[in-house]
């Protein structure tokens, strides 16, 4: 008796195994963005030119932990900036100096907090958080979008971004036509 109940237990569990076997799961996202410090930014533009995506937040910024427990975790956003920009995780409050074309940027002390000479030079001077700013290939700034921004709504920029349409097509007719895949 105990044969019995076995055999049709064991080919169950055989047939599940071989549903996985013979309908292969779909390739998963990437874990996350593959954030880089500014300098390891700078140092993979020396081996391959891309597009920079700099996510300008603070600690203390709300609305930068929501950038990054929604907008950042979505699979689509991740896969889209990962295989289209090199990404910096950029404190505008680092104490740490940065260099950057020549130039040192430093500190500056103001009151409890400060904030870093870049941050608010690719800020221009707009201290906003979180802000997404956007280099070319030659590291010129292409332009600064300030605020928090919903995973559909920063698709349609990166891709803006990615595809050069910023070139040739103003911002509002291009999100009008653009379909992503952001759902």
């Amino acid at each position: 008796m105990r044969k019995l109940l076995f055999a049709p237990v064991f080919v169950a569990a055989m047939l599940v195994g071989l549903s996985f076997v013979m309908h292969p799961q779909p390739k998963p996202a990437a874990v996350g963005i593959k954030w880089m410090s500014w300098s390891q930014m700078q140092e993979a533009q020396k081996k391959e030119h891309r597009k920079v995506f700099i996510d300008v937040y603070t600690r203390w910024c709300g609305w930068c932990k929501r950038m990054d427990a929604s907008t950042f975790a979505n699979p689509v956003i991740v896969n889209y900036v990962n295989d289209n920009f090199y990404a910096v995780k950029f404190d505008a409050e680092t104490r740490e100096d940065i260099n950057f074309r020549g130039k040192s940027y430093k500190y500056v002390a103001q009151g409890m907090q400060g904030y870093n000479e870049l941050a608010a030079e690719i800020l221009n001077n707009q201290m906003s958080y979180p802000t997404s700013v956007y280099l070319d290939e030659n590291m010129d700034e292409i332009f600064p979008v300030p605020g928090y921004q919903e995973s559909k709504v920063f698709e349609s920029v990166l891709n803006y971004v990615a595809t050069n349409s910023y070139k040739t097509t103003k911002f509002d007719d291009y999100q009008k036509s653009f379909t992503g895949k952001v759902k």
